[in-house]
């Protein structure tokens, strides 16, 4: 079903600060920036490494506003790994199949997510307490 680590996701106060370490530290790349309102926050995907299931990157989080989901989450446990995302051939068929097996689905449907992917998300308590996220990557989305 997984066909890599799509990317960790990571919350952090302040973006830039945040791009400057990872920059510096493990001369990762911005390959992309983002703001998503409708998750309240501003990204950007740094890139590790291509694979035969595609990329792999670090994704950091600045909270839009406090009450947003990762403001929340900065408020409750401080910087860190906020979620871990799965790359998956079809989200809609991942959900479907995992939602069988009693998990929880934080997501009725895929929704837009980083670089055009589609994403869902899964219930923390349902998988080990872990944030998780499938990501179907845009490529593989059919229009």
């Amino acid at each position: 079903m997984f066909m890599r680590i799509d990317h960790i996701g990571i919350a952090c106060h302040d973006l830039e600060e945040k791009i400057a370490l990872f920059e510096r530290t493990f001369e990762l790349t911005v390959v992309a920036r983002e703001v998503n309102e409708e998750q309240g926050v501003k990204e950007a995907m740094l890139h590790i490494a291509d694979g035969e299931g595609g990329g792999s990157y670090i994704q950091l989080l600045e909270p839009l506003s406090a009450d947003s989901p990762v403001g929340k989450f900065l408020a409750r446990r401080g910087e860190g790994v906020h979620h871990v995302a799965f790359g998956v051939p079809d989200v809609a068929q991942a959900m479907e199949r995992i939602g069988g097996k009693g998990v929880r689905l934080l997501d009725e449907r895929p929704r837009h997510g980083s670089m055009g992917s589609s994403i869902a998300f899964l219930h923390p308590k349902d998988v080990g307490g872990m944030l998780t996220e499938l990501v179907q990557a845009a490529d593989t989305l059919r229009t």
